[in-house]
């Protein structure tokens, strides 16, 4: 054998499918030759190439024809098998621009290493960008020249990838680090040398230039005293995480020194080595200073709020954004009787009355969904027990954002108010009762009068049934005029116009007046009537036709209500320097429910077919009213329907030494009224009505007593009348149609033929205000229609008096 000549290469004997493809190759045709003539290098280096699991090969001769091992049969992929024994520039043609810098420095025998290079390989039929860490070495030949180069390679995509992804996260990690809201800083050792600060740790300490390196006592020198750097020495000593919250800092954020109150949450974790030893502290917090400010703000708004609620005399509370009651003011504990630990356990809606908890839960919930204010009126319990009414209004307090931070509400009593409303539909339903009553009972009168009028029309009328007729009509007309009067009485009491003529009375003799004036009623009902009274004389001050109304009304309503063969007890005493009248009776007694308001005007109870003459329900309001001008006091006892009732005036008692003048000046007024008697007959007198028919009867009645009457129905008709006839006593009505009867009567007192005559005012209007204007015109009497027969004939004989002593 030739001593240029290899043996046998081991590669031809070597397993895998590299060494079996290259036994199969016909090399003769290979630019490398036939594989048994190799030099011993390069046979020696491809058999250990094939008997290795790393990736290499072996570019060798001019064209450098490429030889590898099966793991760089995985790097070349779609290339393998075709590439074996090819020229290096034609398998990686799209790297050769790349590759062949480095294979001149092997081909110049120099070795080199290239780690993570790019290159862009074609090999599963696209560009693919991969990473390769390789060494190439030069090969010789048995000549010691440079024949080849020889690579030991790996690639490195995956892991130059996952580094870069690595080091993108990192890169994108630091940026957070640094642009993370809360104040985030690594302090190191137990000195506590800042190693990463961020931008918002940075913003909070102000201009304090680079701090990285620097201890935190250097850095933050006016933070000495404030805890924070003991808390720092605690933390590294003890390896115990600490958490503060809202934690106050004193800081010189600025160039100018000027101390800034700050607030912080904040965490100091420490950090450990890899024995597992404190190494230094992770600082991660975030600056509260505006929310604790706005947090202390809201606090001392609320606080303002809850002091201003406690000024108030409703009731108050405030409530979250949840509904959840958690403040009440001091009127609410007042009126509830309630403790704040009660209320803590939510038990506010104990306080409201059972029938009224649904109502309040279902407007409370509407509203705290649509967070819109509501209004509801329900009854809360008092500490006493009893329930008042209140009206509830709530609404929402927003922040600034707009967001409902808590709730508002106050309670304010309207009991009164639902009082005076029902009062009010009660009293509007009274007074619509009164009308229906007061149609009714004008009615009734008016039609007896109207059956009597048609009879008087009748020409065949003895005089026996003309004078029954006639008291007929007068019966029906004083009863009208009595429902009149008790109307106008109302009226002017009611409205403070009643003046009283005070004297010194007796009211022994009053009593005797007004039982007088009911006795027709009484012994038509055959009812027993008693008198109770002291022997000596109980004297009161006050107006004589005033209190007779008060008295005779007790009786009348007494004998009114009171059955046939009834009982009715009037007494009458002296107690406690009081005048003490009371009228009691056993007829039909008061309903409890109508017994508080029988005073009040337009109460009646509920009419019967045996109570057809109940009246309007004025009585009784007068009576106190009455009462009430007098310094006096009335009230009503009732045991209830069927029961009988009772009613007490108590009057101030005047001293005896008054009483005795009284009665002395009382016994003499008779005797004057007596002594004023004359003959008037024959007088001339004078009507004066645009109401033909008031004219026509007042004339005839006139004349039926034997007076000569002019009549007119205007007032030029009257002037020219009274020139010519000189009447003593002129009847003049208010209102006539050219000029009233105010002018009518200036005229006539400016007349020599009437300027001492008498005139009376006979007019429907009978307030104190007509009586004074009626004076202050010119006229000597004032008569309200319908006049009375007594009245008319009275003032005849007063102008009768005058005219004869004229």
């Amino acid at each position: 054998m030739r001593e240029d000549i290899a043996p046998m290469p081991a590669f031809l004997t070597a397993g895998g499918e590299a060494g079996a493809l290259m036994r199969s190759l016909d090399w003769s045709r290979s630019p490398l030759g036939d594989a048994a003539h190799w030099p011993q290098s390069l046979s020696a280096v491809v058999g250990l190439m094939l008997n290795t699991s790393f990736p290499m090969f072996v570019a060798w001769g001019p064209t450098l024809s490429f030889l590898y091992n099966d793991a760089y049969a995985e790097i070349l992929g779609a290339k393998h098998p075709a590439a074996l024994g090819q020229p290096f520039q034609q398998i990686w043609s799209e790297i050769w621009s790349d590759i062949y810098p480095i294979i001149e420095q092997a081909m110049a025998g120099h070795s080199t290493y290239h780690k993570n290079l790019p290159l862009q390989l074609m090999r599963k039929g696209f560009i693919e960008q991969t990473w390769f860490t390789f060494s190439y070495a030069p090969m010789r030949d048995e000549r010691g020249n440079v024949a080849g180069v020889y690579c030991a390679c790996t690639e490195t995509t995956e892991q130059v990838l996952a580094e870069n992804h690595r080091t993108q996260e990192v890169d994108r990690l630091r940026q957070l680090f640094y642009q993370a809201p809360g104040i985030i800083a690594v302090l190191r050792d137990k000195d506590h040398v800042f190693e990463i600060a961020n931008t918002a740790y940075l913003e909070l300490i102000g201009e304090r230039g680079n701090i990285i390196g620097k201890s935190a006592r250097d850095v933050l020198p006016e933070v000495a005293g404030q805890g924070f750097f003991d808390l720092l020495d605690q933390v590294y000593r003890t390896g115990e995480p600490f958490i503060g919250r809202e934690v106050p800092l004193m800081l010189k954020r600025s160039s100018d020194g000027t101390i800034e109150q700050r607030y912080l949450n904040f965490v100091y974790q420490p950090t450990r080595d890899h024995l597992g030893q404190v190494s230094g502290i992770f600082v991660e917090g975030s600056d509260v200073t505006d929310a604790v400010m706005a947090s202390l703000a809201l606090r001392e708004s609320e606080q303002r709020l809850r002091d201003l609620a406690n000024t108030i005399p409703h009731l108050a509370w405030m409530a979250d954004a949840a509904g959840q009651l958690h403040w009440y003011n001091d009127r609410w504990y007042d009126y509830t009787g309630s403790t704040p630990e009660q209320l803590e356990a939510g038990r506010w809606l104990d306080f409201i009355h059972p029938d009224d908890r649904a109502l309040l839960v279902a407007e409370r919930t509407r509203a705290h969904a649509s967070g819109e204010p509501y209004e509801v009126q329900v009854r809360i319990r008092s500490a006493q027990g009893d329930y008042r009414t209140y009206f509830i209004r709530a609404a929402p307090l927003h922040d600034g954002t707009g967001a409902i931070i808590q709730w508002f509400g106050t309670d304010t009593d309207v009991t009164a108010i639902e009082t005076a409303q029902s009062e009010l539909r009660a009293a509007n339903r009274r007074k619509d009762e009164f009308l229906a009553m007061l149609a009714h009972e004008l009615r009734n009168p008016l039609a007896p009068i109207s059956t009597a009028a048609e009879l008087l029309k009748l020409t065949a009328l003895d005089e026996k049934r003309v004078r029954h007729t006639s008291d007929i009509i007068s019966r029906q007309v004083s009863h009208m005029t009595k429902l009149v009067d008790d109307l106008l009485d109302v009226s002017r009491v009611t409205r403070g116009l009643v003046t009283l003529h005070e004297e010194t009375l007796v009211l022994n003799d009053l009593v005797a007046d007004a039982v007088e004036q009911v006795h027709a009623m009484l012994e038509t009902k055959h009812q027993q009537f008693t008198i109770q009274a002291p022997e000596q004389d109980v004297s009161v001050r006050g107006d004589r036709t005033r209190l007779i109304q008060v008295f005779s009304n007790l009786l009348n309503n007494a004998a009114k209500f009171t059955q046939a063969d009834g009982r009715i007890i009037l007494r009458l005493a002296a107690v406690d320097g009081q005048a003490e009248i009371s009228v009691e009776d056993n007829g039909i007694g008061i309903a409890p429910p109508l017994l508080p308001y029988v005073f009040d005007l337009f109460t009646q109870a509920e009419r019967s077919p045996d109570r057809s003459q109940g009246g309007l329900g004025l009585g009784l309001a007068l009576v106190k009213s009455l009462v009430e001008l007098h310094a006096g006091t009335v009230v009503a006892h009732s045991g209830g329907p069927g029961k009988g009732s009772c009613f007490t005036v108590r009057l101030p008692l005047c001293d005896a030494a008054t009483a005795t003048a009284a009665a002395s000046s009382t016994a003499a007024a008779p005797l004057a009224a007596a002594a004023v008697a004359a003959d008037a007959r024959g007088l001339q007198l004078m009507v004066v009505d645009d109401n033909r028919d008031a004219a026509l009867t007042l004339t005839m009645l006139l004349e039926a007593v034997g007076h000569k009457v002019a009549v007119s129905y205007d007032a030029a008709e009257a002037i020219e009348m009274a020139r010519r006839c000189a009447p003593a006593l002129l009847f003049l009505d208010i209102g006539l149609p050219d000029i009233d009867g105010y002018a009518l009567a200036r005229t006539l007192r400016g007349m020599p033929e009437t300027a001492g005559a008498m005139l009376v005012a006979v007019t429907g209007y009978g307030q104190a205000s007509d009586r004074a204007r009626a004076l202050a015109a010119g006229f000597d009497r004032h008569l309200v229609k319908p006049v009375r027969l007594g009245d008319v004939m009275a003032l005849v004989d007063q102008a009768a008096t005058l005219y004869k002593k004229g």
